[in-house]
């Protein structure tokens, strides 16, 4: 066999493994093209058909090699879509990657036994230069082939052919491009959707508006012909923000600076929204188009919104706070025995203002949990059980029950049942009743003492601060009775919160 023929019988045996590569970049460019098994298209039909006239060839093909057929993008002269590999012509040429020329393919032993040669459509002569794809692969043949026995093509011949199999690529590599183009735009306009942006091309001279993206989420179901003007956007646009964008707009228009700007629309099915627009100029020889994205900002400025409120609101606190550290602070110094009384017991009504804020912090600044609180009241007095529902308590009133749960908590320390080992501290409460006789009631009951227990004979800042809390912040009542197993206190409110 002579070197020629081996050569050929690589693409078809594989025999040559420093080649198994190269063939396999071949095949992912061939794919690549997604051209295989696609229907007839003029643009290749003509090239095959003016390529017989030109060679007075009764039949000559666009032939693509994968790797078990040659197929037929374009055949004039020949109803057969493929062939197996195995009788392919073409395959040496694609092989070799230069033109293949058979004068006589009786007389070639490649082809002699070919069942193309022996039988229909009885194969003598065969001429084929490669269809050499961009990155430098061959993906077959533009070939011409006759019946009778023809002398070698001549250079210029060659030449001429492979003039004609780059405009054939060219074809292929405009198809390819516009197939990649088209996923390319598919997959941009997909991941618009996703990311809930839509795209957008204004021209300030017609006023002519078109949408790409998520457009039917942001601006409505109807945005094909209620948003193809400028004028119907600005129709949709909250009546309110109209001034502050056309403004914006006709300055970027008069200056060619870019476009932005927020503002809220009338969604015909969501209601009020706010969007955020950005554009820029798009020059194209002498007219200008302003393209751009909208975005929906809506939950971003809720989020703002709820942040100022938090803001406000956490500095009206803050001036409570300080408030009520103002006022224990200066009561306290009239309540004191000494300097160490003094501190003590500042310390401790600050512990109990901690408490609360650490509820506070816990949840959303504004409400606290009952629950919550009691955990905090449990871990400084470990002898204080508690049941309940939670309740969900405003700041305030949250800042009222720790003070009075330390307050009671103190005074059973130092006095009450908590000053021996064996005393506790129950707290109960429930919301009963109905509509506005509804109650909050409260019973903190001391027993296991080992003291008497008795009535102060004097009012503590203590018992003020206890009073104060229950009646002017909360609105309720404050009851205390000394029994002989310990203080009771029963507190009763009206039942104003909601079950956390």
């Amino acid at each position: 066999m002579t070197p020629e023929a081996d050569k050929g019988r690589l693409l078809a045996d594989g025999g040559d493994r420093d080649r198994v590569e190269d063939e396999r970049r071949r095949l992912r460019t061939l794919r690549e093209y997604r051209i295989m098994d696609t229907g007839p298209e003029p643009a290749f039909d003509r090239v095959t058909k003016l390529v017989a006239g030109l060679f007075d060839a009764p039949i000559t093909l666009v032939s693509l090699v994968d790797d078990c057929r040659q197929w037929f993008k374009s055949a004039h002269g020949l109803d057969t879509a493929e062939t197996p590999i195995e009788m392919s012509f073409c395959r040496y040429a694609v092989a070799d990657e230069r033109p293949l020329i058979v004068p006589d393919a009786m007389r070639d032993e490649r082809f002699r036994g070919n069942a193309l040669v022996t039988g229909p459509p009885h194969i003598r002569f065969y001429a084929g230069v490669p269809l050499r794809a961009y990155d430098g692969s061959v993906l077959g043949t533009l070939c011409v082939i006759d019946t009778k026995v023809r002398p070698p093509l001549q250079a210029e011949e060659i030449e001429r052919l492979e003039d004609f199999a780059a405009i054939v690529m060219a074809e292929a590599d405009l198809r390819r491009l516009g197939i990649e183009r088209d996923e390319a735009r598919h997959m941009l306009e997909r991941a618009l959707d996703f990311s809930n942006i839509a795209s957008w091309q204004f021209d300030p001279r017609t006023d002519d508006l078109r949408w790409r993206g998520a457009t039917t989420d942001l601006w409505g179901a109807d945005y094909e012909s209620a948003l193809a003007t400028g004028a119907g956007f600005f129709a949709r646009l909250h009546p309110e923000d109209r001034e502050a964008v056309r403004a914006v707009l006709d300055e970027a228009i008069a200056t060619g600076e870019p476009y932005a700007t927020e503002y809220r629309i009338v969604h015909p099915e969501k209601g009020v929204r706010w969007l955020a627009a950005r554009g820029d100029w798009d020059v194209r020889s002498d007219d200008a188009m302003l393209t751009g994205i909208s975005i929906d900002i809506t939950e971003q400025k809720q989020r703002q919104d709820n942040a100022t409120i938090l803001l406000r609101e956490l500095h009206h606190r803050m001036r409570n706070l300080f408030a009520t550290v103002g006022a224990i602070i200066s009561l306290t110094r009239h309540a004191a025995t000494d300097v160490d009384d003094y501190v003590e017991r500042i310390n401790s009504r600050l512990d109990a203002l901690n408490r609360a804020q650490n509820v506070l912090l816990g949840a959303n600044f504004l409400t606290g949990s009952m629950h919550a609180l009691m955990r905090e009241v449990e871990a400084a007095f470990p002898r204080i059980r508690w049941s309940g529902p939670d309740l969900e308590l405003p700041e305030n009133a949250l800042v009222a029950m720790a003070l009075l749960f330390n307050e009671l908590a103190t005074n059973a320390v130092k006095h009450g049942a908590l000053a021996s080992e064996e005393g506790r501290v129950d707290i109960d409460w429930v919301q009963d009743g109905e509509g506005e006789d509804r109650q909050f009631r409260l019973v903190w009951a001391e027993t296991g003492g080992n003291r008497a227990v008795a009535a102060p004979e004097r009012t503590s800042f203590g018992t003020l601060l206890m009073e104060r809390s229950v009646r002017n912040n909360l609105g309720g009542t404050i009851e205390r009775r000394w029994e002989p197993t310990g203080l009771v206190c029963t507190i009763t409110l009206p039942a104003r919160w909601r079950e956390a």
